[in-house]
Formats: structure tokens, sequence, C-alpha cells
């Protein structure tokens, strides 16, 4: 075992080296945090955060604020987040740009260090939420160089790690980066979905009021939680739903005994095609009953999958808030919010699916419905946030799906 003691401050970005066993004068001077791929390459600085280890994807995300919504929603679980806005933490933290209780993220990638909230909504900063919540992060490292080896190489596997003594072992730092199994295969949604059905009634936020509560609701829906992010929900009740969340296992059954107008398929982690072997059942026999259905991300995906697409891994998925979305019935060109790393390959849709949105980044599919059931999803997240609110359309295009539906029935 090669213990690695740095002896003074480090200063500017960390330096990458590919050297795991090398003596302990050649470490990086100074570091207590460090960053290892699976190739054995290695990013020295300045650990934040809680003390320790996590092993994951690394990935990179391109939005500029709402770092806290980032790191909270559950659709990071098994990833390690690089940042590339330089400036993560500026505005510290509270207790209401949460998008789920426990973060399912592994850890993060700075390139500054964390300095003092300066925001009035500030509650702590985020080097103490870092740490209360177990999330290991490392500050002073070139994310640009990170950001452009994903972009060129692909998402790799990787370990942050943080020890105040500056101590590590290389060696089983990368033997552990190495030995992780990715997210391909991973049903990742078990994990961040909730385990018994509830009621949500939080509303919109709005600055000085914070966030609603939900007014009469004219209708009914099942929100299905495969990692659902709160500002999700509460789209939901502001359009005016009363809203009923079930586990990521719900059968078909059980959410139709709920006699919902419509059901949402919520966004989540992990590999669509892991989570499908029990979701897919399910969703076919919710969209088999007629009933108004919207998904998005991985719901999206798996709602492809149920009607006998494929799905596929990216090689470094898209993340951030400034992605270009045509939706092809209005000719409208939406800036989005979004984060997923695999993708419905469009090629594979039957013909009963309509393409309705596109990426302008890469032509991935971005959104399609059925022609012969009020069914439609897409891939990027129309409930902003953080991000532009170009796509809040869809949450009141999913509501007047819900009282055509309505309408013939009465």
């Amino acid at each position: 075992m090669t213990l690695h003691k740095p002896s003074q401050p480090a200063s500017g970005p960390a330096e990458e080296s590919r050297a795991p066993g090398r003596a302990a004068d050649e470490a990086q001077e100074g570091a207590t945090g460090v960053l290892v791929l699976g190739d054995g390459s290695v990013f020295w600085g300045q650990g934040v955060g809680a003390e320790g280890s996590a092993v994951g994807e690394l990935c990179f995300n391109t939005s500029m604020t709402g770092y806290q919504e980032i790191l909270t929603d559950p659709s990071y679980a098994g990833q390690i987040i690089t940042f590339t806005f330089p400036h993560i933490g500026n505005v510290g933290v509270n207790d209401e740009d949460v998008e789920t209780v426990t973060p399912a993220a592994r850890g993060c990638v700075l390139r500054c260090p964390i300095s003092e909230p300066s925001n009035w909504r500030a509650a702590e900063s985020l080097e103490r939420w870092l740490d209360l919540r177990g999330l290991v992060g490392i500050a002073g490292v070139d994310t640009r160089r990170i950001t452009r080896l994903i972009r060129d190489g692909g998402a790799p596997n990787a370990v942050v790690a943080h020890s105040k003594a500056g101590r590590f072992d290389l060696e089983a730092l990368t033997a552990q980066a190495q030995g992780w199994p990715g997210l391909e295969g991973m049903d990742l949604a078990k994990t961040v979905s909730r385990t018994q059905t509830m009621t949500w009634d939080g509303g919109l936020w709005s600055l000085g009021q914070g966030y609603a509560t939900q007014g009469d609701a004219w209708c009914h829906v099942v929100a299905v939680d495969y990692g659902v992010k709160h500002n999700i929900l509460r789209s939901l009740a502001a359009i005016g739903a009363r809203v009923t969340v079930v586990p990521a296992t719900a059968t078909a059954e059980e959410i139709l005994a709920l006699k919902p107008d419509g059901v949402f398929l919520s966004n989540g982690p992990g590999d669509p095609a892991a989570t499908g072997v029990y979701a897919v059942p399910t969703i076919q026999g919710i969209v088999a009953s007629g009933v108004p259905t919207f998904g998005i991300c991985l719901g999206h995906q798996m709602l492809a999958l149920s009607l006998g697409a494929a799905t596929r891994k990216m090689e470094r998925g898209h993340r951030g808030a400034n992605h270009p979305v045509k939706d092809l019935q209005t000719g409208k060109v939406e800036i989005t919010s979004q984060n997923h790393g695999f993708v419905v390959d469009e090629a594979s849709l039957p013909p009963i699916a309509e393409v309705t949105h596109v990426s302008l980044f890469d032509g991935t599919n971005e959104g399609f419905r059925l022609t012969d059931k009020p069914v439609f999803s897409v891939q990027h997240h129309p409930e902003a946030s953080p991000g532009p609110e170009d796509s809040h359309y869809l949450f009141h295009r999913f509501a007047d799906l819900i009282r055509q539906t309505m309408g013939k029935r009465s």
C-alpha cells in the first residue's frame, strides 16, 4: 500500500499525473483531495465536504446556476458531478432549493474553492452542507481539462477522496475506480424511490411568499416515483392536480385502483432497461387503459421501451441548462434543462410513436407522442429546477389531455 502525504499548500489548478504508484515526494504538495480515474489519471486539489471517498461515473454539468438543485437531483445517483461553472457555493444553500431530502449524487468536482456565501437567502455554506450530508468533493481542479476529457473520451469511472491529513492510497483508489461496474445495467430507481404511497400538496415557489399550498384540485394525477424531483410534483400541483405519489415498483393494477385522471412517469437514475424489467409491464398496463400519461427523462425512456423501442448509453450525456430543443409540432426552439446519460433510439420507435422534439445539439430524440392514445413524453426537464422555463407549457399540455379525456367520459 502506497500512502501519500503532501506537506505544503497547493496553489492554482491541480496538475494531472498518470503514475498512481509513484513515491510520496512526487505527490501534489498540500493536497487534501484527489480525483482518481479508472485509467490511473490523478488530479490533486483541496478536499471539500465530508472526509472519505466515493466512487461513481464522472460527468459534467454546464449550468451556471442551481448547484443545490443539481446536487439534490435523484437522477444523479451513482455519479460524481464536475461543475464547469467555476464559482460553486458562492450563494450558499438553504432549505428551499432542494429536489429531494437525501442527495443521491456520489460527490462533486469544483474549479474554485468554496467561498463564504453572499446571498440574503443563504442559510449555511455549501461546505458545511456537503459535510452534513456525507458528500465528498474536491476543489482547485482544472475542470476544463476534465470536461474535455469526458467530451472526447466519454464518462469514465472515478473516485473522489478527501483527507484532511492528506494521506491517500492511490493504488487502492485506482483499483476501486477500475472495479466499479458502471451505470449500464444498474437499476438505481429503487434506491431513490419512495417506498410508500403518499399525497403531495406543495405548489410552486414565488419570491417573498415561498412555496404555495395546494388549492382546490380539479383532477387526480398519480406520479410514479423513479426518482422524482420535488419541483415536478410542485408543477403538477400548480396545474390544479391532486397528486398521489407511488413507489417505482407499483403495478398497473395498484395505480389504476387509485382512479387517476392522469399518470405521470418521473425522471430517475440508472439504466432504463434495468428499471424497465419491472416498470415496463406497469407502463404497458397504464397505456392500454387509455389514461392520459406524461413521462419525463427516465419515464420517457421506459415509455419507449414499453412500446418495443430501444435505449442506449450515451458517451457523455446531456447535463446542463442551455440545451436547445426543437418542438416539431410548433416549430419553436426551447432552451431546456437536461440530465440524462441514456437516450431513446429514435429509429426503433414504432409507427404509432410520432417524434415531437429533437435535440439541436446532436439530433437525438427529445420527445414523442402516441397517435392512438393520450400519451406523450420528453427527455428534457420542463420543471426548470434549475434552468429556463421555456418548456413549462408541457404541464399544461398534459392538463389539456386530461380535460379532453374527462370530457369524453362525462
